[in-house]
């Protein structure tokens, strides 16, 4: 129920009609307020539906990990379930779900995200057992409680990563995209290997560390009255002591405006798949800094409906491709832009390539066309609409915001970094940050049928 998102989204799927997506304002209605010891706390209050959301952001994430000891973030995810003094194990779920209620959490490499959902009568309950566990599991951690969230997280990466189809692009990806030392260079979930080595003691320090009041933001949303909620958040949260807010170590010796990649980088692995896949990766600039919206409009220009340009080439036109797909995943530190292309049988990868090769050139070379780009910036604006219709969905996004450029009334900005896209920028932007020399090509093969040596090679 606790799985991780190891990866934050930016598109959706859905398009509506332009007058919808061309909406005037995108604001979400909100207020805002810091408590004595540190936490931010917002209110985004809604009576339309008799629903409230408590969301609790912690700024943690895998890039926060020392060496030897990736996926301590993602394990405190499941840790942070397994139950206090006063909320035994078990009981966070139980007693939420008796009320009405359910829960769930998500780990990226920026932050650890946990958001409670529950009728307006429940409220107080979410509220406490959020800050119950906030004041006391870390203290209270065990051996006990640390080895069965070791082997739950450890086999959430044999099931949901390294047994799924393709699934080892995402162990593999971060790994020959950024340096070892790089913030991203290890995947969310972690390893086996530091995954066992973890001890209570590493466990109790990261808790110390990084879940703080100073360290979190608190949305509640919904059915609610800001007057009567605020000092239950008072005596639950406000009475939480604060050590300091945890110091964000960035990505010291790497510039965030320039790519650490000079070759490509190629490799070859094979899986228990049956068809091969061509993925492309690049470093590309921190969410929210000039050329990531951009790159958004080109991940929808590329693979985004049966009228995109990979789609349109290569799965209906020349017949070489089962599916396409293209994304920029984007970063508190550095963002990566993704494509990636299953091949029909019979179909050699080098093909899938050549025709890849030819869609980014043209467009890294030739200014998109205006109905082109008005369809993928209806496709982005429909998203933020999609987002701002549910509690849960505007809490996160409230959050999101408050996270990343501390302005949770950020949505407008937003939105209008892709609506004052212009074709030449996009086009400016491909060329700049798509270059063909400095990228990670990785092919995904069946078993026993790969047709180029395992080990990463430049060239």
């Amino acid at each position: 129920m606790h799985a991780a998102r190891l990866s934050l989204a930016v598109l959706g799927t859905a398009l509506l009609a332009s007058s919808s997506a061309h909406a005037a304002g995108l604001n979400i209605p909100f207020t805002t307020t810091q408590l004595k010891n540190g936490m931010v706390v917002i209110f985004a209050e809604d009576h339309t539906v008799p629903l409230t959301v408590v969301n609790v952001t912690y700024n943690v994430g895998s890039r926060f990990e020392e060496t030897k000891r990736t996926g301590f973030a993602h394990l405190f995810e499941h840790l942070m379930f397994m139950g206090t003094r006063r909320a035994p194990t078990k009981m966070f779920d139980g007693w939420m779900e008796g009320a009405g209620g359910w829960n769930n959490a998500w780990t990226s490499e920026d932050r650890t995200d946990y958001y409670d959902v529950a009728p307006p009568s429940a409220l107080p309950l979410l509220l406490w057992l959020e800050a119950d566990r906030l004041r006391d599991l870390g203290p209270l951690m065990t051996l006990e409680k640390l080895n069965a969230q070791r082997d739950v997280v450890r086999n959430e990466r044999r099931q949901s990563i390294e047994n799924t189809p393709y699934g080892i692009a995402e162990l593999r990806l971060p790994e020959l995209l950024y340096p070892k030392d790089h913030p991203y260079h290890h995947p969310v979930i972690g390893s086996h290997e530091d995954l066992e080595a973890a001890n209570v003691d590493d466990v109790k320090n990261f808790f110390a560390t990084h879940y703080d009041p100073a360290n979190a933001s608190l949305v509640v949303a919904g059915d609610f009255d800001p007057k009567v909620v605020m000092p239950t958040i008072e005596r639950y949260f406000g009475s939480i002591p604060s050590r300091g807010k945890a110091k964000d170590p960035g990505a010291p010796g790497f510039d965030p405006n320039k790519t650490t990649l000079t070759q490509v980088v190629r490799e070859t692995v094979e899986d228990n798949v049956e068809l091969g896949k061509v993925i492309y990766a690049w470093q590309t600039p921190k969410h929210f800094s000039p050329g990531d919206a951009e790159l958004d409009l080109i991940a929808s220009l590329l693979a985004k409906g049966k009228a995109s340009r990979l789609y349109k080439t290569l799965v209906y036109d020349q017949k070489i491709a089962q599916d396409v797909e293209a994304m920029q995943e984007s970063g508190v530190v550095r963002s990566r832009f993704e494509i990636g292309v299953t091949a029909r049988p019979g179909v050699k990868l080098q093909v899938i390539e050549a025709a890849i090769d030819k869609e980014i050139e043209s467009l890294r070379k030739t200014a998109v066309k205006k109905d082109e780009l008005e369809r993928a910036k209806n496709i982005i604006e429909t998203s933020f609409v999609d987002r701002l219709q549910g509690a849960r969905d505007r809490a996160a996004l409230l959050n999101d915001y408050q996270a990343e450029v501390g302005d949770p009334g950020y949505a407008q900005k937003d939105v209008d970094r892709y609506r004052n896209a212009t074709a030449d920028g996009v086009r400016s932007v491909a060329e700049t940050f798509l270059q063909p020399n400095a990228r990670v090509i990785l092919h995904v093969v069946p078993k026993a049928k790969k047709d180029e040596p395992k080990k990463a090679v430049l060239k």
